[in-house]
Parts: structure tokens; sequence; C-alpha cells
């Protein structure tokens, strides 16, 4: 059993793909193995989190989630732990590998109750878990309320009930939670769901146990992004090794968003940053950041530079975007650029055609921006955030970040991956111009458009997940990486 943090590699498996592995697995072990295994396992888990518990309390539904719970329950009982169980359904019905989980609970001692009981120390979600396809109600929804209620630290057995594997979309108001009181043991295969969405709030720390089965037949669905390694730069290298940045933005009102991204860009490496803001009354020198150097826009050599495009551009960016699109070897284009493009046929037939031509793009919008680029809504979008990263991908040949909780990164014909480090810290504006400047860098200094999209996108959230409580954050803080 691990821990799942930010810096790991995983793959990712949706719930059609765990189910398969489950069915592999199952054949080439005798019969209730898996489901002994895995209620070991959320038995061992209670354990460490709540060696103390006097009661646990462990809410099985009416399937093999279900199961998973009295497994636990019997084995919890074995090892001097009280475990009450509430059980929502017919005994009768339960497939075969929950009923003889059932009757070794049974066996076992364990009392069962019709409702949860008035104290316990530990509670243990066992009520829906994968085969979830409706949303919680009656009883079910009182006892999801009660286990998630923040008086006390509750463990999801494979899945938080109610949160869909594949999306992340919730059917279950979970709410936040304080660090420690929500846990999610995923079992046999880790799901996508867990990592975006409402996925993080729901299930809290995350843990995987594999059961002992192994799943590399399959290809993944999704993987979790990794730390990105480290790079030394050589001694014998300049400033053009590491390639030039422009970024064109900043419009009247809004010049902060163009300076957060060429910042961030000159704080990730670029070997030298030009900052074209479309604000014409701007002086032609920033004074707290002599190292960038102010250039208009329309005199730019395009063709040789990675642009970032968007930030505070406001409907400024006129024909620049067209040229933008048609000369530069590499972009990112974020913000405005990608509103302008989505109420444009000709710009997004532009922008297909980058791909074919060698020309690396990569695409950063928010979930708004990227309902406008699919002719869809916001919460069409969120319902089903991994397909909507693909989609993007697909339709305008490039590299996307699908922003928000666990950011979705996609490519064409690619796996995509969801970035697992962050926090809400990054809610606040100028994060995500912040994060275009972080990748643009990463474009200049060689790396292909998915990669420097992962890379930044790691690093963005790391930066956040290290900043010390007492700091105050702000996008320009995280621009200069924290310093």
């Amino acid at each position: 059993m691990q821990r799942i943090h930010a810096d790991l590699s995983a793959d990712l498996f949706g719930a059609a793909a765990s189910r398969r592995i489950e069915q592999a697995c199952a054949a080439q072990l005798p019969p209730h193995t898996l489901m002994r295994r895995a209620g070991l396992a959320v038995a061992r888990l209670a354990a460490a989190l709540a060696p103390h518990a006097r009661t646990v309390w462990i809410a099985c539904g009416p399937g093999n989630n279900g199961g998973d719970g009295f497994e636990a329950a019997a084995q919890l009982a074995r090892r001097g732990f009280r475990p009450v169980v509430s059980f929502a359904g017919d005994a009768a019905r339960l497939p075969p590998d929950a009923q003889d989980a059932l009757a070794r609970a049974r066996a076992a001692g364990v009392p069962f109750t019709a409702d949860a009981p008035a104290h316990f120390d530990l509670g243990v979600d066992a009520l829906l878990g994968l085969g979830a396809t409706r949303a919680p109600d009656g009883q079910l929804a009182a006892w999801l309320a009660r286990l998630y209620d923040n008086a006390r630290p509750v463990i999801a057995v494979d899945l938080p009930s109610g949160l869909d594997a594949d999306t992340g979309a919730s059917s279950f108001d979970f709410g936040a939670a304080p660090d420690g009181m929500r846990h999610c043991l995923s079992l046999l295969t880790l799901k996508p769901g867990l990592f975006t969405g409402h996925g993080r709030d729901a299930a809290g720390d995350i843990w995987f146990d594999d059961l002992q089965a192994d799943a590399a037949a399959q290809g993944p669905d999704a993987r979790l992004g990794a730390a990105p390694p480290g790079r030394l730069r050589p001694h014998a290298s300049h400033k053009g090794s590491w390639g030039d940045v422009a970024v064109i933005g900043g419009a009247p009102g809004m010049a902060g968003a163009a300076l957060l991204a060429a910042t961030a860009a000159l704080h990730q490496g670029a070997g030298r940053v030009f900052l074209a803001p479309l604000d014409p009354s701007l002086p032609r020198l920033v004074p707290q950041r002599p190292e960038l150097m102010l250039r208009d826009a329309c005199t730019l050599p395009l063709d040789t530079l990675t642009v970032v495009c968007g930030c505070g551009a406001g409907t400024e960016l006129g024909p620049l975007l067209a040229q933008v699109l048609a000369q530069a070897p590499r972009a990112v284009l974020d913000a405005d650029a990608l509103n302008a493009i989505a109420a444009d046929a000709a710009l997004q037939r532009q922008l297909a055609e980058r791909l074919p031509r060698g020309q690396a793009t990569v695409l950063t919008p928010h979930p708004l921006e990227a309902a406008r680029l699919l002719g869809n809504d916001t919460a069409t979008v969120q319902r089903d955030r991994l397909a909507a990263a693909q989609a993007l991908a697909r339709r305008y040949r490039a590299a996307v970040v699908l922003k928000g909780s666990g950011s979705i990164v996609a490519a064409p014909e690619q796996v995509p991956f969801i970035n697992f480090s962050g926090n809400a810290r990054l809610a606040t504006g100028g994060t995500g111009d912040v994060l275009a400047g972080m990748i643009g860098a990463g474009l200049a200094a060689g790396l292909d458009a998915l990669q420097a999209a992962r890379e930044a996108a790691w690093r963005h959230g790391a930066l956040a997940d290290a900043w010390p409580a007492a700091r105050p954050f702000t996008a320009g803080a995280l621009a200069e990486g924290g310093a």
C-alpha cells in the first residue's frame, strides 16, 4: 500500500478498464481472494490511521463495495477494534463475493445496526464505489452526510460514493475538509476521477493497494503527471541557448497580466524575454523588471520567437493573432487569444494547420474558455474534463492544459495526463498568466509542446504546495518562483 503524492507517476484506469482488470485477475485466483485482500487492505489502513479508535462505523452498500466493507469489519474485529456495520441492501441479492464477506463478518461477531451509531471514531464509506450510476438518495444520502461531516476521519473504499471514476464529477456535495479528515483507498487500480474535478475534495489523501495484481497488460486511460527531472545547465551555455520568449498582451487596464507572464518566463530560465504590451501608454521600461525588453508587437520577428499571446489582451489583438498563428514556431495561447479563436472560424483553421507545419502550440483554457472553443458550456466541460481536454487537442491539433482542480494536459493521439500538484491558493487572479509564461520558457528551451505543458503545470502547482502558510500568496510572487 502506498500514499499517492504529487511526485509520483502512475497509470490511471477508468471504470470499464478497472472491471476488465478485476475480472482477469479474479479468474486466476481462488474464489473470493480479491475481496478478502481488499477488505484486509481497508482494515490495515484504518488501523494505521486511527490506532486508538474504539468504534469504527462501516456503512456498506448493496454491491461488492459493501462486500469490501464486510470483510474489513471482519478483519478489524479480529484485531481488537469494535467495528459496527450498517447495511443498505438485501443480503439475498448480494454478489457471491459480498455474500461470503457478509458471512465472515457475522462469524467474527461484528454487530449490525440499522443506522449510524451515536458515536464513532472513524467512518468507512463502503456504499457505492465503482459501480455508482445514480445520485445517492434517501438513507444512502443521509449516511454520506454523516460520514463526510468533517467531525471525524473517514476512509472511502475504492471511491467516495457518488464520485464518477472516469470524470471526477460528483452527484453528492462533499464540500471541502481539513487536512487529514478524508482518505480514499483505491483498490486494484487508480481511477482518474480521484484526481480531477470534485475528486480531490471528495477523496482527500489518496492511498493505493494493487491487491497483488498486475494491470500492466491494460493500456491506461490517463496518467498521473510526475515531478519533472532536474536539468543542469552546462557551463558552456549562454542566453541564446535557452531561447527567446515574447509576451503579447496587456491591453489598457490589463497590463499586469502580460507582465506576470513575462516575469514567469524570465524566472523559469528563458534566455531573453520581450514584453510587447498592447497599451501604448505604458513606459518603455518596467523599473522593477529591467531584464524585460519592451517592444512594439508589430516589430517582433515572430518567426524566430516563442510567443505567449493573449494574457490580458482584451479585444486589442486584431490581426496580430493571425500573424502569430502563421509565423511563430512555438506559441502559447491563453485567455483572450483563445476567446478570439473561439469566435473566428478562420483563426480556428489557422490553429489546426500549425501542427502539420511543425509549429508547436499549447492552449491554456480555463473551463469557460474551453467551452467557448468547443461550442458547449462550462457544465459540460466540467462533467468530463478528460474528454473535453482530449476533444480540444484533437480539434485544434495542439497540446492543451485544461486548468482547474486536477489540470488535464492532453495532446493529439497521446494518453492524457492529470496534474496532481497544486492547491486552492491558485484560485486567484493572475496565476493562469504565470502558467502561460512558464510554458513559454519550456518551449523556448527546446521541450516539445506536451512536455513543456506537463512540466510547467507540475512546477506551477508545486510552488503553491510548498508555499509557507504565513506568507501571503500572490500571482506576482508566484511568477518570481516563490522567491
